[in-house]
């Protein structure tokens, strides 16, 4: 039995990740244009119609009065990009010579902002037009692709239930209340080392350091009261659910290597409520948008850390841990 589900696990391992990021697809791109004029409105949509078939069905234009307005619809993530289009005159629209700008936002996704940039420089190659295009949210230098977040919420993640199967292998007596705060302990330690490696070790990512440790130590309690929580329901095989959720799962379908727009539309929906996803999302949210915090991604994290010791306290008396009162 042993042999059959650890090589059927390998095989689901290997396949979750390769269907989420092998070849990402754009779904629902939401993108800024700037000015309200017929001009603009005309312009935008021919020049979005260009932006190659793949992308023609995805691009969600949402138009807004001004450079400013779109600027902070930018921060707020709620659009991927901003497009202005000239035609319209002014400040906002530019001048009515000039080629469309395409400003992309590394910070809030770089492999969205990267298939942007490919596309629209592939467009003015076959129009003709003068296409710019800049980086108005550029990621860190220490991190170029991105994926320093994606890692570290995948360390938070392993290293959190992996602390808790080795709290119920080497530390079995450990009472309820004390295993729930051995696993705060360790989360709280192993928190501060990863964002200390990662930031003061490696210069990767500018933390801001006690909120994403505070994260992190979130994420690592989290996915170590999941797997005691599946423990305490049904024994010795707690892992399958607990690795299902939180690695075939969770963390492919986090946001944090492949962005959201980009993965295949159930796993899009679904990550943002597991505590992978959640703390892909707050993490980012700190690090690059300190202006526009979510308060989802903390109720996230916070829920699954809540029912998973509540499902454990209530039914404690089922745990294969513990000791007697009188030991």
């Amino acid at each position: 039995m042993l042999v059959l589900i650890v090589g059927a696990a390998a095989g689901l391992f290997a396949g979750s990740y390769t269907y989420a990021m092998a070849d990402p697809t754009p779904h629902r791109i939401p993108v800024a244009v700037v000015g309200d004029t017929a001009a603009h409105e005309e312009r935008a949509d021919v020049f979005a119609d260009a932006m190659s078939e793949d992308l023609r069905s995805s691009l969600q234009l949402h138009r807004y009065p001004t450079r400013a307005a779109a600027g902070d619809a930018l921060e707020a993530q709620e659009v991927f990009a901003v497009l202005l289009i000239p035609g319209g005159g002014g400040e906002d629209g530019g001048d009515r010579g000039a080629g469309p700008v395409l400003e992309v936002s590394s910070a809030s996704g770089a492999s969205v902002a990267e298939l942007l940039t490919e596309a629209a420089r592939e467009v003015g190659e076959e129009t003709g037009l003068r296409v710019a295009v800049r980086d108005a949210k550029p990621l860190n230098p220490g991190d170029p692709r991105g994926l320093a977040l994606f890692y570290v919420t995948l360390a938070a993640v392993v290293a959190g239930f992996i602390g808790a199967i080795q709290l119920s292998v080497n530390a079995r007596a450990l009472n309820p209340p004390e295993r729930i705060a051995f696993t705060a302990a360790y989360s709280l330690l192993g928190g501060f080392s990863i964002t200390a490696i990662v930031d003061w070790g490696l210069d990767a990512v500018d933390f801001p350091f006690v909120h994403s440790w505070m994260i992190l130590a979130l994420t690592m309690f989290a996915s170590g009261m999941v797997f005691t929580m599946f423990q305490t329901l049904i024994g010795r095989w707690a892992m399958l659910p607990t690795w299902g959720l939180m690695v075939l799962i969770g963390n492919p379908s986090s946001g944090g290597a492949v962005s959201w727009p980009l993965l295949p539309s159930p796993l899009g929906v679904i990550g943002r409520w597991l505590p992978p996803g959640a703390s892909v999302n707050a993490q980012h949210t700190a690090v690059y948008f300190p202006g526009h915090q979510h308060v989802q991604p903390y109720l996230v994290l916070a829920g699954w850390a809540v029912l998973s010791c509540a499902v454990f306290w209530i039914w404690r008396h089922r745990h294969p841990g513990g000791r007697r009162a009188d030991t």
